[in-house]
C-alpha cells in the first residue's frame, strides 16, 4: 500500500471511530503494519494518532457534561501505571506482532460485538472490577499501542453498565490517558521512534476525521455498517499477524 493514500485511510478511520468515542489506535496499527516495518514506529505513531483523536471527544464530553469522574476514577487506578509500564517493555519483531495479532483480533471480536443490541439497563460494578478491568487493558494498551477502550466500552455494554453515553466518555478519557502513559514509557525506554513528515500528514488527517466524526456523533448519525466493516479489516490483520509471525503463513 503506497504511503501516500495513508492520510485519506486514516481521516475515514478516525470519522468513525471518533463517531463513537474510540481513538482509532486497533486500526492505526492494522494498517501501519501493513507499511511499516519498524515495531516501535508502528506503536509510537499510533499513540499519538489516538491522543489526536481522543482529545477532541474528551473536551466535547466535557463541554456536554456527560463526564462523571465519581464513577469512572477507579478504572484509572491501575491502567495509567501499568500502560506505563506495558510501554517500556522490549519485545523481539515477531513476539510484538504476535501480541499485536492477538490484541487486533480481541479488538475485532469487541467491535462486533459493541453492536449486539441489549435492553437499556443500568448496572453497578464493585470498585475492585473496575480496578480489575482497568489496569488489564491498561497493560495491553501499553504493549500493544492500543489505547484500550476499544476493548473497555463493549464489555461495559455488555456487562449493562450505565448508560451508553457515559461509557463513551469513559472510553474517550480511558483512551486518552493510557496513550499518554504509553508514550511516555516508550520514551523512557528509548523505544519511541517517528518518521516526523509522515505523522504531521497523519495528525492532520485524524484531527480533521475526529473533528468530523465528533460532530456527526452529537448529531445521532448511526455508522453501523462501517463499523463492521472496520472489524472485519482488524480481524483480519490480526490473523494474518499471527499466522504470519507465529507459523510463516502468508496470507
Amino acid at each position: 500500500m503506497p504511503l501516500e493514500y495513508l492520510p485519506v485511510i486514516f481521516f475515514l478511520i478516525a470519522l468513525f471511530y471518533s463517531s463513537v468515542g474510540f481513538g482509532g489506535g486497533s486500526s492505526y496499527l492494522a494498517i501501519l503494519s501493513l507499511v511499516l516495518s519498524d515495531f516501535y514506529e508502528i506503536r509510537s505513531t499510533a499513540l499519538i494518532l489516538n491522543i489526536c483523536v481522543v482529545t477532541i471527544g474528551t473536551l466535547m464530553f466535557i463541554r456536554n457534561g456527560v463526564l462523571k469522574p465519581k464513577l469512572i476514577w477507579p478504572f484509572f487506578v491501575l491502567s495509567i501505571p501499568l500502560a506505563y509500564f506495558g510501554a517500556m517493555v522490549k519485545l523481539s519483531q515477531n513476539l510484538f506482532f504476535l501480541i499485536l495479532g492477538g490484541a487486533l483480533v480481541l479488538a475485532g471480536i469487541f467491535m462486533m460485538l459493541k453492536f449486539v443490541k441489549s435492553k437499556l439497563e443500568s448496572r453497578e460494578l464493585s470498585n475492585s472490577k473496575k480496578f480489575l478491568f482497568g489496569g488489564s487493558i491498561g497493560l495491553l494498551s501499553g504493549i500493544s499501542g492500543i489505547g484500550g477502550g476499544i476493548f473497555l466500552s463493549p464489555v461495559l455494554n455488555l456487562l449493562k453498565w450505565k448508560d451508553p453515553r457515559t461509557i463513551a466518555s469513559l472510553a474517550s478519557v480511558f483512551i486518552l490517558v493510557n496513550s499518554i502513559a504509553g508514550l511516555i514509557g516508550l520514551n523512557i525506554a528509548g523505544t519511541f521512534h517517528l518518521n516526523s513528515e509522515l505523522v504531521l500528514k497523519l495528525i492532520i488527517a485524524v484531527v480533521l476525521g475526529g473533528s468530523i466524526g465528533s460532530y456527526l456523533s452529537s448529531k445521532k448519525f448511526y455508522l453501523k455498517f462501517l463499523g463492521i466493516l472496520t472489524a472485519i479489516l482488524v480481524l483480519y490483520v490480526g490473523l494474518r499477524l499471527i499466522l504470519l509471525y507465529g507459523f510463516s503463513i502468508s496470507i
